[in-house]
């Protein structure tokens, strides 16, 4: 039977409806598997490629003189880096404002078939330090309210090149989903002196039955209003508004789990492509009680049509109870280990 479960975070309605997945398709969770070379003459992130790209504003750099992971502008940007900051009103229903923002890719490995399922830990590592590193430097502009990470990973995710990377986009204004999960959590830690996040992580661990793995200080699970099967939460255990104050060591053991959640996805999938969000506070708010940075993943294996569209409503063809109890059975088959 059909279940209706409503997301705390955001006061929405998830629509669970296992019987949706005998829809054709559907089953069609495995991507076509390409056997992609470990370098690309043409593609623009390969090394050797660098002068294709805008140059780059930030890099790690490997022992071998060359790099470890590169940041640079995106050719494509939604927003232009130059400018000041103008809001313009044609009366009461008419505003905009300058696209002013910045747009960044982040080259995650230098190997055209890497990817962070495939890497080292310590090479995730690095990814996660250089998400931490521009948040730093951006996040001290007056013009930016926000600031977005996320990862496309392959076509049925959005994303338009093979070689891994992940991308950066800081904004002017607060996006309206972000300012309804902030105002969500202002009011609970209002009513309860609480934040709203970390009582639901403690929730989520005492309950059991959503919860795919605990890495102290990191908790895995699968949100009891999951808006699609098998979507992924990593939070950290203890309460921490901004990712840009976790610590190096927080950031090493959660590349550690990263890895591990995303082999165990791609056991229980065959690696699908997916989305990954770095949910964070707006700039203002990232020292504030009532927030609790987190990772998203979100596997592309079910697509999303005129209902969802129409209504705003989710909907989720499997159980997260369900789901999480795959994950945890094929970790505890997973002899690889996390490094």
């Amino acid at each position: 039977m059909s279940v209706i479960r409503r997301d705390i975070t955001t006061q929405d309605w998830v629509l669970i409806a296992p019987h949706r997945g005998d829809r054709p398709h559907d089953h069609a969770l495995v991507r076509d598997a390409h056997p992609v070379a470990a370098h690309d003459p043409s593609c623009p992130f390969c090394p050797g490629n660098e002068a294709l790209t805008p140059p780059e504003v930030f890099r790690i750099p490997e022992d071998s003189n060359g790099w470890a992971v590169r940041v640079v502008p995106n050719k494509f940007g939604v927003l232009t880096p130059e400018g000041p900051l103008q809001d313009r009103e044609d009366g009461s229903l008419f505003r905009e404002m300058t696209g002013v923002g910045v747009h960044e890719v982040i080259v995650e490995t230098p190997l055209h078939n890497g990817g962070l399922g495939v890497m080292a830990a310590a090479e995730i590592e690095l990814v996660l330090r250089t998400y931490q590193a521009r948040y730093q430097v951006l996040r001290a502009d007056p013009r930016v309210a926000c600031i977005l990470i996320f990862k496309n990973n392959g076509e049925r995710a959005g994303t338009s090149l093979v070689h891994p990377h992940s991308q950066l986009v800081a904004l002017p204004v607060v996006p309206m989903q972000l300012r309804q999960k902030v105002a969500v959590a202002k009011q609970y830690f209002d009513d309860q002196g609480r934040c709203l996040y970390c009582d639901l992580v403690q929730a989520e661990v005492e309950a059991g039955v959503r919860l795919v793995w605990i890495s102290e200080p990191f908790v895995v699970f699968h949100p009891f209003a999951s808006h699609a099967p098998f979507e992924t939460w990593i939070a950290p255990t203890q309460h921490q508004p901004s990712f840009g104050h976790a610590s190096r060591e927080e950031l090493a053991t959660l590349a550690r789990v990263l890895k591990k959640t995303l082999q165990a996805l791609a056991d229980a999938l065959g690696a699908p492509d997916f989305n990954l969000i770095l949910h964070m506070a707006p700039i203002a708010d990232e020292t504030r009680p009532y927030y609790l940075w987190h990772l998203q993943i979100i596997p592309r294996v079910t697509t999303i049509a005129g209902f969802e569209l129409g209504s705003g409503m989710a909907i989720s063809t499997m159980r997260p109870e369900e789901t999480a109890a795959i994950m945890r059975d094929v970790m505890a088959h997973d002899n690889r280990g996390g490094q």
